[in-house]
């Protein structure tokens, strides 16, 4: 079933235009990649889909009463709405519902003849189905679930307007899936996420009932999540039904096709014009005229007029042209950390870590954030000092730092300016220089405090090239690239000959470039001879194995206790939950019994009974949920 069609629509802005004629469908459960340059118009189609701005030309059909679901910037709550609250706003209907149905059961309380009191039952026993169906009973539970994957739920009794920006967008994610709509559009769902978390909602838009499209730069997110890519480029909109690797294959056999076609169309084409040339030669050289072979020349142009001429397919497109080389090679030992502890505002990020880097080693550092990834690099280049422990340099090294926070003492200087800072180049080099990492024409001039992070990334990517560096130190470097730059960066950094030290959650980039891995976890750093697949399943065998030693350990000291304490009442969690499931059974079967129930006393007997039942169903859930904790 399609839920969303897009029909020849166009739109400008400023007087360029993004796109012309662009068609697509979304079916139900489609779950779809929107990938493309930067700039093609994904999120224009976005905001076209959900509603946000109009378009110039064409129509948009979306299935009627469907819930779309997006977000075009963090929006505006009341004042002084804590993030909790604002999580909770993801449940207005359900609990304008709520409030509407114990209006009900108080009229219900007073004496209404049989006729008033069958119609109220009836729209009380719709508006309850309909309360139970949008998660009315599991407001709490839900909001739990999803700020514990995301990891915010340190941030929900803190008032929203104090939250940073990436605080705030993970909180507004949170928002967006809680309302559970049937057609969810995530722009770039991943940023400010770390590992566990990404990988907590992939998890969670497997499950979904609903349809997803996904705009995102994250191809190992988009290689877990879709079964559908939709290819923006030049206009036009691509369709293959893979996930994202399936799509680059099948789409670069399709181009070598299409290429190959076009060449040998073009050969015909030109086998055709010497042809229709050499016909009108032979005519014209008769006397008189030879109109036979004038008349074979005339159709053979016209058959090439005729024919349908393939578009010249772009194998290649304009990417950055980054090429890092390595300065006079460093000593063997590069860095190392010995009984390392650091603490920041008070809180102890690790303890007595050790942390070894060797020349032309390719090592990541992955952890969730705010463990100290980033302080790490910092102690290494002595821009941070160390608690306790030491910090040791080896010799002849030349830093190159990439910071995934690129900011300027002077935002109103100009790009050329910022790169020739760092860079000792003539203004007319350092142009074109800036036009291999796509400033092109007058962008070199705009100020750098008006650019995109992408553009930050990329201005400081020309700076490094062109330093004298064997280390680079590299935190979070694909934030704000798109896929080509990402694929660009991979290649120059693989050529590299120096040494690499990278901080990063983005697992495609760590897969395919480093083969050592530290990982920060509960204030440890723990070391992986191995990429980050192997680093993980390696970590989460070590995490069970101190799970067991815990649960082996609590289980001694409880058998201990027992022996030494008064005997109390175990809680049984089995029995618990069969004795809730069975109170939703009776409760769902006194519900359909109600709208089919004619006699007003019996109404009343079923009614007294359902209130009974709910007031019993909601002591289990406490029950239930202090035996967990």
């Amino acid at each position: 079933m399609i839920v969303c069609s897009v029909n020849e629509i166009s739109k400008m802005y400023g007087g360029n235009k993004v796109f012309e004629n662009l068609s697509l469908e979304i079916h139900e459960g489609d779950r779809i990649g929107l990938v493309g340059p930067n700039g093609t118009g994904k999120t224009t189609i976005f905001k076209l889909m959900a509603q946000y701005e109009p378009v110039d030309e064409g129509q948009i059909h979306v299935k009627k009463d469907l819930k779309v679901g997006y977000l075009p910037q963090i929006p505006q709550f009341d004042e002084g709405l804590t993030a909790l609250e604002v999580l909770e706003k993801a449940f207005d209907e359900v609990k304008a519902i709520e409030r509407e149905l114990r209006g009900m059961e108080d009229v219900m309380k007073q004496e209404l003849d049989e006729g008033k009191m069958q119609t109220l039952l009836e729209k009380y026993g719709v508006l309850q189905e309909r309360f139970s169906f949008l998660g009315g009973y599991e407001i709490e539970a839900n909001i739990s679930k999803v700020a514990n994957g995301l990891q915010i739920e340190q941030l929900l009794p803190q008032e929203f307007e104090k939250l940073s920006g990436g605080e705030k967008t993970k909180v507004c994610l949170a928002y967006l899936l809680l309302q559970s709509p049937d057609l969810l559009l995530l722009d770039e769902p991943t940023n400010h996420l770390d590992i566990s978390a990404v990988e907590w909602l992939e998890q969670f838009l497997r499950e979904h009932d609903g349809t997803v499209v996904i705009i995102s730069h994250d191809r190992y997110f988009l290689d877990q999540v879709v079964n559908k890519v939709m290819d923006l480029e030049d206009g036009e909109i691509q369709i293959y039904h893979q996930n994202y690797s399936g799509f680059i294959q099948e789409k670069e056999e399709k181009l070598l096709r299409e290429f190959q076609a076009y060449q040998e169309q073009q050969k015909k084409i030109k086998k055709m014009k010497e042809t229709i040339k050499r016909l009108k030669e032979w005519a014209n050289r008769a006397n008189p005229p030879n109109e036979g072979l004038h008349k074979r020349a005339r159709n053979m142009e016209r058959a090439l007029e005729r024919m349908d001429k393939l578009k010249k397919p772009i194998l290649e497109r304009k990417k950055m042209n980054l090429q890092l080389d390595a300065a006079d090679r460093s000593g063997k030992e590069v860095l190392m950390i010995k009984d390392g502890t650091k603490a920041f505002r008070g809180k102890l990020l690790f303890e007595d870590i050790q942390f070894q880097l060797f020349y032309q080693d390719r090592t990541a550092i992955i952890g969730d954030n705010g463990t100290g990834k980033s302080t790490i690099l910092k102690m290494l280049m002595g821009e941070m000092a160390i608690d306790e422990g030491e910090v040791k340099q080896g010799s002849n090294l030349k830093l190159g730092y990439l910071s995934q926070h690129h900011t300027y003492h002077d935002p109103a200087m100009r790009v050329i300016d910022v790169f020739r800072d760092e860079v000792a180049v003539t203004e007319g080099d350092g142009r074109h220089i800036l036009a291999k990492f796509l400033f092109y024409g007058h962008s070199v001039f705009r100020k750098v405090g008006q650019l995109s992070g992408g553009e930050r990334m990329r201005l400081r990517l020309a700076q490094l090239m062109y330093q004298d560096i064997n280390v680079l130190i590299l935190d979070e470097p694909t934030n704000h690239l798109d896929i080509d730059s990402r694929d660009v960066l991979e290649d120059a950094l693989e050529d590299f000959t120096g040494t690499i030290l990278a901080v990063s959650h983005d697992r495609y980039f760590l897969n395919k470039l480093f083969h050592k891995t530290y990982c920060i976890h509960n204030k440890n750093l723990h070391f992986f001879d191995g990429g980050y697949e192997w680093a993980r399943k390696k970590m989460m065998e070590k995490m069970e194995i101190q799970a067991e030693i815990v649960e082996e350990k609590q289980a001694s000291e409880a058998t201990v206790k027992h022996r030494t304490e008064p005997k109390q009442k175990k809680v049984d969690l089995d029995a618990l939950e069969s004795r809730m499931e069975q109170l939703e059974q009776d409760i769902a079967s006194i519900q359909t019994n109600m709208l089919q129930e004619q006699d007003l006393e019996e109404l009343q007997l079923l009614y007294g009974r359902q209130q009974t039942l709910e007031v019993e169903k909601q002591k289990l859930y406490q029950e239930w949920e202090e035996a967990l904790g």
